[in-house]
Order: C-alpha cells, then structure tokens, then sequence
C-alpha cells in the first residue's frame, strides 16, 4: 500500500482534533461545538475515502460517547427509529426480486415490447428500474440487477467494453442507466435509504410526507426527466448502433425458455404489490409503513422465496442499521444542540434580503454544486440538508424548499463518477471513460435542476398549496 494511502486516515483525526481544540465559536456550547468537530471528522473521512462509511461512523458515534460529548442513551436512540428498520427490512425483502427471476423477468418483458432500438431500449432499462425501485430501498442494489442485463445487451450485439466496439452500444446504455437510478430514486420514497432519512428529519421540524405525497410530489418532474435525459443522452452521446430489431426476438426467446412464472415469481409479485400498496395508504389508513415491510419479509419467509440462509448472507443489511443509525444519531444531536441553526443564521446573511425566488434558487444550487465533494448522497444529505432547509425555511415555503432538496439528493448521484455507490457498476464497465462520466454526469445534473426548478417547482406549489 502507497505511504501516502497509509496516511489518509491521519486526515480526519487532524481535522477532528483541530475542530476539538478550536476557540469556541460564539454562541455555540461546548457539547455541540465538540459534537460537530466529531461529526466533520467522520463525514470527512468517507468523503474522501479514507475509512468505509460503517468503519467512520461507528467511530464517530462511540467516541461521542467516551468522550461524555452525548450521553449513551441519546448516541444510541437513533438505532431504534422505525424508518431504520423499514430500511433494514425491506432491503432483506429485496433480494427477492433478484433470487426469484422476477426482475430479470420484467427486463426481458421490456426489452420485448420496446427493445426495436438502442433509444428504446435505453427507455426499456429505465422503465424496470423504476417498476423494481420501490421495493428497493438500496439504489447500489438496483444496479446489481440492472448491470447484468445491460452488460448482456451490449454483448450480445458486439459492443465490448474497453475497445473500439465500447460506443457501438454499451456506452450509451451504460451512462442511461447510471443516470436513471438517480431519478427512479426521486420517483418513489422507498427507493433510496437516504430519503426516509430526510423525511425522519422533515418530519421533526412539523412537516409530515407519506408515500403517497411523495408519490405525488415527484410525479410530474420525475416522468418529463425521464422521458429527457435519455433522448438527450441519445443526441450528445449517441450509439453507433441505432437499431437493435434482434433485440424484441431474443427476449422474447429467453422468456420462452425460462416458462411460466414460478411458485416463487409469484409470491414475490404478490407480495411486493401488496408491500407497495400498504406503503401507499398506510398515510390515510394510519398503518405504519415498517411493519407493512415486515409482513411482506415475513409473507416471503412463509413462501420459502426468502430463507434463514439468505438471511446469514445479507450482511449488508446489518451494516446498513449500524452506519445509518450512527450517523443519523449523530446529525439529530446536532440539529436538536442548536448547530444547526447556528449554522443557519450564518449562511442566511448570504441570502438576506433576497427574494423568496431568489434565496430558494440559490440554496437549491448550492446544494447540488457542493456534492462533487461527496462519495456518498446520505452522507451529503446528513451533512447540509438541514442546514440548508434551516437557512431557506424562514422564507421560502417549507414544502416547496424540503420536496426540492430531497429530489436533489437523488437527481444529483450522476454528477461524479464516485457521487453514488450506485455508480460503481457502470463506472467499472469499462465502457465510459473518466471524461465523459464527469462531462456528461454534470450535463445531465444540470438538465435534472433545470426540470426540477422549471417543472417542478410550479407542480410542488400546486399540490403542496
């Protein structure tokens, strides 16, 4: 290992111990002054990747402890909160789709209905990602299902990665279905893990947003974004290959081979529409949405298409309840310290005196510019999204600015290639260079906020009131 990896984790003890032994500011307490130079230290270190994101937080969390910065009590409610358990639940309850065949069922079903062209099947692959999406709550674990298919469709009509043949076809669905994530992610709420957590803190401020209100909310700026941003990909990055007619013939072949649905093809159809359907009216019903999740794991069990052993192997659900929950304890410790706020009413002397307009515009911008330095959307939207909510609130109006910022945290995920862990599939391919990953992931960025602020904003307004 190079020296200098060796000493990347020194980075945020330095920053940490620098932020500790600082003047205190004026108007801050100690406990929440020492809280902070914890947290900066933390998100630091998975910003840069010197420690993985369970290894830093988990740190951070237990060194809030020792040091009497938080008391155990508090360090450790957030591993309590329902809406990490409906995180944790329902990401056990994915792995269904894929161990049944019923994701890759519904991709070949779209790419035989609408796979005649590259165009089409860039639409195809969009169009399972957003069916599969809201009983995902992990868009990494999206793209698990999603590269394989893409991948093979790029083979299978001579587009090979790191070659000459790599823009004949891969290439475009490559960086079609990086960019899709991000917005079938805004599309539904339980389809990325950080949006429940911004809802969690949303919520804590008065705001309350279900399933269906987010539902509803994202709706129209998310469909005109994914009927855009895979024909202007098609236009500034287009395949050599623009006619697949094979393609609908193949499907339709690979379908005939694997037969009717399976026992567990249905169950796991079942189940999941009716998961979907308790999240969707658990708002007017008053169900709550993580016991829904834990029926439809528990409808899965019964069914034999999840088991004991699936569960010993999904190490990455524990790993998702430890870092979530530190790191959200952490962040609601600091709003609830009076750090937030402090930090609010300083960023606020930028936007003084602005219009509502103007002041909603440019938080919105900052938002979105400031993740190129992050590897990580949650650790981003722990960091500044009550920050920037906080700054924004006083006058613009809540919902407007809250529904703006979460979106952001989804629709922004292109923007690096090391902007979303989601990324790491289609960044790996060998089919996108680092160039264009970077010159077109800021293109399409920049077309998502032009949507969001262009379309969505009147929307928001609309059915927001």
């Amino acid at each position: 290992m190079p020296r200098s990896a060796r000493l990347l984790p020194l980075l945020p003890v330095a920053l940490g111990a620098g932020l500790w032994f600082a003047p205190l500011p004026s108007g801050l307490s100690e406990q929440a002054w020492h809280l902070f130079a914890l947290f900066a230290a933390t998100i630091f270190a998975v910003v840069i990747n010197a420690l993985p994101i369970l290894l830093a937080s988990l740190s951070g969390l237990a060194l809030s402890v020792v040091t009497g910065t938080l008391p155990p009590p508090v360090a450790y409610a957030g591993f309590g909160e329902g809406f990490v358990l409906l995180i944790v639940v329902a990401f056990l309850a994915g792995r269904a789709v894929v161990s049944s065949g019923l994701g890759l069922r519904i991709a070949h079903v779209l790419v035989a209905l609408f796979g005649r062209s590259t165009l089409g099947l860039g639409y195809a692959m969009l169009a399972t990602d957003v069916l599969i999406a809201p009983a995902f709550p992990s868009n990494t674990a999206r793209s698990g299902v999603l590269y394989p298919i893409v991948y093979a469709l790029a083979e299978s009509n001579g587009s090979h990665p790191e070659g000459v043949t790599r823009r004949r076809l891969g290439a475009f669905l490559m960086l079609n279905s990086m960019a899709g994530i991000g917005l079938s992610s805004a599309f539904w709420l339980t389809a990325m893990a950080a949006n429940t957590v911004g809802v969690a803190l949303v919520g804590e401020r008065g705001l309350e947003i279900t399933f269906l209100s987010w539902l509803v909310a994202s709706s129209v700026p998310c469909l005109v974004a994914m009927v855009v941003v895979p024909w202007l990909l098609y236009r500034l990055f287009p395949p050599e290959l623009t006619r697949t007619p094979e393609a609908p013939a193949r499907a339709r072949q690979t379908l005939s081979e694997m037969g009717p649905m399976s026992r567990h093809e249905w169950i796991t159809a079942v189940t999941f529409s009716a998961m979907v359907g308790g999240w969707a009216l658990g708002g007017p019903l008053g169900v709550d949405p993580t016991a829904v999740a834990m029926l439809g794991l528990c409808a899965l069990m019964l069914g034999g298409v999840f088991t004991l052993s699936d569960l010993r192997k999904s190490g990455a659900a524990l790993e998702t309840l430890l870092w979530f929950g530190a790191l959200f304890t952490m962040s609601r410790a600091l709003d609830q310290l009076g750090f937030m706020a402090y930090v609010g009413e300083h960023l606020g002397v930028a936007v003084q005196g602005l219009s509502w307009p103007v002041t909603y515009v440019v938080v919105l911008l900052m938002y979105v510019a400031l993740h190129y330095v992050f590897v990580s959307q949650t650790a981003h939207l722990l960091a500044l999204f009550p920050v920037m909510l906080g700054v924004a609130t006083p006058v613009v109006p809540a919902p407007l600015m809250a529904f703006s910022l979460l979106f952001a945290t989804n629709y922004f995920s292109v923007l690096t290639p090391q902007g979303s862990s989601a990324n790491v599939l289609f960044a790996g391919s060998g089919y996108l260079t680092t160039g264009e990953m970077y010159r077109f992931g800021g293109l399409v960025t920049l077309v998502n906020l032009l949507i969001f602020l262009g379309v969505g904003t009147p929307w928001l307004m609309f059915v927001t009131g």
